[in-house]
């Protein structure tokens, strides 16, 4: 019910989405002679397509999602295992072509093949089902094999788990089926925006993990202004932000999380001090 309801909720929350309910309401007033209301709804949905396409609203709300996590340097000496989450391939489309196509996220599984060959002895963990509410698809983990075993990667190494259909799920069925040990060390791919909430899963459900962000959006030194990207993408990193955002909240209410906005843990040495004298 959770993945229904925040699949249709985003249909509607979306930048483009509320575009287009704006100006229906703008047309819809207009029909019956409200005009403030029309003209209020049409400037509304004018604004928020400036601000979406035409402005750095996009890296702006990205850019805090994307720095909270950074790579570990250095690494722990042993890498057990490396969990890829799914996001990352063109569902439909590989289902109906049998290919491997990535998407904007097809970082998540470049890296994926980066770490095999730098962790010859580590597992890979591919874990995504088919996520979309409406759109039928193949899932990541179906799909990843064609494309890992075409870039090198042993086939017997991967370990698959194709039930998934967000992150709660990705964390909770990927713990279930590798049963990690307290000695074991797992890196956690995913995208950088997408990151926080991830971690912040994959504690809820007891699996520690390596953040290893990939899949970067933003350059990092963006400031408030006009966009110096194309339109589209400035629309989908607004909408890709928002999104996240939104996520961060609905789980931590859904009691997925512990916190807010999952962050590094902090070293005994970096703890806070304490008030005992």
């Amino acid at each position: 019910m959770f993945h229904l309801v925040s699949g249709i909720g985003w249909m509607v929350l979306q930048p483009l989405g509320l575009v287009v309910i704006l100006i229906a309401v703008s047309l819809l007033a207009a029909l019956f002679h409200w005009r403030r209301l029309a003209i209020g709804a049409g400037s509304l949905a004018l604004l928020t397509l400036f601000l979406s396409a035409w402005t750095t609203l996009g890296a702006l709300v990205l850019g805090p999602l994307e720095d909270r996590f950074h790579k570990p340097d250095p690494l722990p000496g042993a890498i057990h295992g490396v969990v890829v989450l799914g996001g990352g391939l063109e569902g439909s489309i590989n289902m109906a072509r049998g290919g491997h196509e990535l998407n904007a996220s097809g970082d998540r599984f470049v890296e994926a093949a980066i770490l095999a060959r730098r962790f010859p002895q580590a597992k890979i963990l591919i874990s995504g089902g088919q996520g979309a509410v409406f759109l039928a698809g193949e899932g990541d983990a179906d799909t990843a094999p064609r494309l890992l075993e075409a870039l090198g990667v042993d086939q017997e190494r991967l370990i698959l788990e194709n039930r998934s259909r967000d992150t709660y799920e990705n964390a909770a069925f990927s713990k279930r089926l590798v049963k990690p040990g307290p000695a074991e060390t797992w890196l956690l791919v995913t995208s950088a925006f997408h990151m926080p909430r991830a971690v912040g899963v994959f504690r809820k459900a007891g699996f520690p993990v390596i953040p290893w962000p990939v899949d970067y959006k933003t350059a990092g030194n963006e400031a408030p202004g006009l966009a110096q990207d194309n339109a589209l993408d400035s629309l989908r990193n607004v909408t890709v932000g928002i999104r996240e955002w939104i996520g961060l909240v609905a789980y931590r209410l859904a009691g997925r999380t512990e916190t807010f906005f999952p962050g590094p843990m902090l070293a005994p040495s970096e703890s806070a001090p304490s008030d005992s004298s």
